[in-house]
């Protein structure tokens, strides 16, 4: 598994917020460019996102699923990319101090091409990718104000 991890000013609870908001996934997920649509017990075991990635005009439609998921704990994707395969991204928010989070990212691919590369190598890749990742992130949980329904 390729790791990082970053501390966020917020709760767990905030972090987790944004998590459990699929529709959000566009703008922190680097390579993410179009939530097509979002199951509607996300973030349960089993729900998914109906993502495209790429940059336009070549946006590949694909789906990611949650695998395991423990409110303001975790949650974990079987995210899919096309032909390059698929990979588990896991994150996981882990309490620092009364205000804070660490937010741990982790990600290996498990099918597909990608599977086929050292970790040594994916890490050159997936390591900037997703430390980008998590400062965007931080960027909605921080800025985000609260959710309005209605």
């Amino acid at each position: 598994m390729i790791e990082t991890s970053r501390v966020m000013p917020a709760g767990p609870e905030r972090v987790f917020a944004v998590l459990a908001d699929g529709w959000s996934y566009a703008g922190w997920v680097v390579g993410n460019a179009h939530i097509r649509d979002v199951d509607e017990s996300w973030p349960a075991e089993g729900s998914r996102i109906h993502h495209k990635a790429g940059a336009w005009p070549v946006q590949v439609p694909d789906v990611s699923t949650v695998t395991e998921v423990e409110p303001g704990r975790v949650i974990e994707l079987d995210a899919r990319l096309w032909v390059l395969g698929r990979a588990r991204v896991r994150v996981e928010l882990e309490p620092v101090g009364e205000s804070s989070t660490r937010v741990t990212m982790s990600e290996e691919a498990t099918d597909g091409p990608a599977r086929l590369l050292p970790s040594v190598v994916q890490a050159l890749f997936l390591k900037p990718r997703n430390d980008e990742a998590l400062a965007r992130l931080e960027d909605i949980v921080v800025h985000r104000g609260p959710r309005r329904d209605g």
